[in-house]
């Protein structure tokens, strides 16, 4: 039997709650103010059956109602998940919410590292550490750091793989 694999040490900030919240807020809001503004547009339609369009905002209701407990779940699933871990030799990261990730990043195979922060991101105070290795992955990513703690980081992660580097020349 196989040994559980461990959680790594370190949560993300916890105003990463307010983040995805806000996040997932937005999202809705567009997605049921579209549907709005298309049911508005849908009362021209002559092609339709009537009775469809006297009530061509149920869609709007039905939707909005159906997102109200993702937009509730989301940051405290995320947050409960989103852990992150920088070992001797590996960045160790899981993130996700409704599927997880778990992922193991070699600092020796570590190219670039770059901190950014989006404008959300920014309001709450926070960052995401962007790691991009040669791996036909891409890119890994740990969102919802507070910005000092990104920017550590990113700066001890940028050290590290360059002494690396520097021993495997």
């Amino acid at each position: 039997m196989r040994d559980a694999l461990r959680d790594p040490a370190n949560q993300v900030s916890p105003r990463a709650r307010s983040l995805w919240f806000a996040e997932a807020v937005i999202v809705t809001v567009l997605l049921v103010g579209g549907l709005v503004l298309l049911s508005m547009w849908m009362t021209g339609w002559e092609f339709l059956p009537q009775w469809l369009l006297d009530r061509t905002w149920v869609a709007s209701l039905v939707i909005g109602l159906v997102l109200v407990p993702f937009v509730l779940a989301e940051p405290v699933v995320r947050f409960a998940v989103h852990r992150w871990e920088l070992a001797a030799d590996v960045v160790y990261a899981r993130s996700g919410w409704l599927s997880r990730k778990w992922v193991f990043v070699p600092v020796s195979r570590i190219q670039t590292v770059d901190k950014a922060q989006g404008w959300l991101e920014r309001f709450f105070g926070l960052a995401t550490v962007e790691i991009r290795t040669a791996s036909y992955a891409g890119s890994s990513t740990i969102k919802g750091l507070d910005y000092e703690v990104a920017a550590r980081l990113a700066e001890e992660l940028s050290r590290r793989a360059q002494e690396l580097r520097d021993d495997a020349t």
